[in-house]
């Protein structure tokens, strides 16, 4: 199931690029949360807090009870990190995104695939397992959401596939993904084969031989 932590964060009021920059110096990380029929409140959240919570996620999809704390009141409301940002040559938070979601009402999301075990083609045959899917659309309340789809491709000879249909889900988690699609394939590995090209037959050498004089004409006695 994905992972439910508690992360507290601040209601935000300042917005603008000096207000942003401000809130990066106190080691904050501005965010907003939106959905749940509720309107977008822009947030500050404590960027070591949040590394946190992300370094121990097993996947991108967190369950986190967000403390919103608004001067001296606040509430608690369920979200999904929804988008992380980071900067490109730093890699120090930018900002995130939170999808507010209702304990009893269904959510979509997507969710990562693992392959667990080594296929017999692979292992037995040197084939290689090859995915054609690497997260599957699943739709589920909030607290079922996993956090990852390990499937087990153990049995998987070379030529042979998973589909979407072969997936075992928990109970209460639905995929939205078309069942016909391929999720991973064993195939023959091509490395190592000899490749034969057909040879030609060696051309007969030209024997270029002296070229003999021609025949003067004869002349007639008179």
């Amino acid at each position: 199931m994905a992972q439910q932590v508690k992360l507290k964060a601040q209601k935000r009021t300042l917005v603008g690029r000096n207000a942003v920059k401000k809130i990066k110096e106190q080691g904050l990380v501005p965010g907003v949360i939106y959905g749940s029929q509720a309107e977008p409140m822009t947030l500050q959240i404590d960027a070591r807090e949040l590394t946190t919570v992300l370094a121990h996620a097993s996947s991108e999809h967190v369950l986190v009870e967000l403390e919103i704390v608004d001067g001296s009141e606040s509430t608690h409301r369920l979200a999904l990190i929804q988008e992380v940002q980071h900067h490109p040559l730093k890699r120090a938070l930018v900002h995130v995104d939170f999808h507010a979601v209702s304990a009893t009402e269904k959510i979509t999301s997507e969710v990562p695939i693992e392959a667990v075990g080594e296929a017999l083609g692979v292992r037995t045959f040197g084939g290689l397992l090859e995915y054609s899917l690497r997260t599957l659309e699943v739709e589920c309340f909030p607290q079922d959401l996993p956090d990852i789809v390990r499937i087990d491709v153990s049995n998987l000879n070379i030529g042979e596939s998973l589909h979407v249909r072969d997936i075992q889900l928990p109970s209460g988690v639905e995929a939205i993904t078309d069942d016909d699609l391929t999720v991973v394939s064993v195939v023959a590995s091509r490395v190592g084969e000899e490749v034969t090209e057909p040879v030609e037959a060696a051309a007969t050498p030209e024997v270029i031989t002296e070229k003999k004089p021609e025949a003067k004409p004869e002349t007639s006695q008179p």
